[in-house]
């Protein structure tokens, strides 16, 4: 594994260090949703939100869609299936 996999990988999991962030990919784990619904339901700001999207977006966690005047929220499945893939190298057989 190149170094640089290691950095995504530590980046990913200081990302989902975060409680907010991880609910977040919780709500996210059944639909997309606009950040307004995102924000109503964990009880935030737009502010810290938008924190906690830029971050998520960053470690690619997840992705941004438009539609009509609304940016829709959803998991990037992709880099939880090949994060699955490298911590099930650890398992014993």
């Amino acid at each position: 594994m190149k170094e640089g996999d290691y950095t995504a990988k530590a980046n990913i999991f200081k990302v989902l260090s975060d409680k907010q962030r991880r609910d977040i990919l919780v709500m996210l784990k059944d639909e997309r949703l606009n950040a307004g619904e995102i924000a109503e339901k964990l009880g935030i700001s737009p502010a810290a939100l938008s924190y906690h999207l830029k971050l998520l977006k960053e470690a690619d966690l997840v992705m941004e869609y438009k539609e009509k005047n609304f940016i829709y929220y959803e998991i990037n499945t992709t880099v939880f299936q090949e994060l699955v893939m490298w911590i099930s190298q650890f398992k014993g057989e």
